[in-house]
């Protein structure tokens, strides 16, 4: 398989580089590539330089990543120079100091899994997703001090971050180029819902076509649901 991962040595240290998706072609039941990745982690000492551009990818990969990082005996430095989303954000905690870039985004939102089965698959599934969840809420609870609802709540919200943002609740430690004597510029954090509104309020839907906006789903509650069906019963 095609590495996801490459190092670069050089007079001040190790590089390591994660550009792309985060195991797209295998990790996961594959008993050689964590193997292979943690070996060449410890394959020498000194403070590692870790470059994260990444949409995501799997999370059990990155969660293992994220172990071996912290549990790593030099300094971690993480550097976001494009975008750290879904599974990339995860790596991206584990470092000592997490610097951005003031063009870099970071991304957090709640796992997804394609299921196929019967009802009991279905809830297993659901089941293993809030497992999930909860596990990466460990590592953005640990890095920020934020509570694990405000977290919950912005992962179901895929929530967006600037770099401004993501230094001003704990996500990011600095900005890259900054000077400490400027201002920071005031951050930001989006939703999905938020772009997808507000793109939809700049078109000119013919009547009846498109909603003007699109607000969040509604239904009614599990609870509710699971008391009528008692009551067929």
């Amino acid at each position: 398989m095609k590495n996801f991962w490459h190092w670069v040595k050089n007079e001040t240290g190790r590089t390591l580089y994660f550009d792309g998706c985060i195991a797209q072609d295998s990790w996961f039941d594959d008993d050689i590539t964590p193997k292979k990745f943690k070996a060449e982690l410890n394959s020498a000492t000194g403070d590692i330089t870790v470059w994260l551009n990444s949409p995501g990818g799997d999370i059990f990969a990155a969660s293992q990543i994220y172990t071996m990082l912290k549990e790593y005996e030099g300094k971690v430095i993480v550097k976001i120079d494009g975008i750290a989303a879904s599974a990339a954000s995860v790596i991206a905690m584990a470092g000592d100091e997490i610097i951005m870039s003031p063009v870099a985004m970071l991304m957090i939102h709640n796992p997804a899994a394609a299921i196929f089965g019967e009802v009991a698959d279905l809830q297993n599934a659901i089941c293993m997703l809030n497992e999930v969840k909860e596990s990466i809420i460990n590592a953005y609870e640990q890095r920020t001090g934020l509570s694990r609802s405000q977290i919950s709540a912005m992962m179901d919200a895929e929530t967006w971050f600037s770099a401004q943002k993501a230094v001003e609740l704990g996500f990011a430690d600095k900005i890259l180029y900054a000077s400490q004597e400027k201002d920071a510029a005031e951050g930001f954090l989006f939703d999905r819902f938020t772009v997808t509104n507000a793109f939809l309020r700049k078109l000119r839907p013919r009547k009846g076509e498109i909603p003007e906006t699109l607000e969040k789903p509604t239904g009614t509650p599990y609870q509710e649901l699971w008391a009528r069906l008692k009551l067929l019963k």
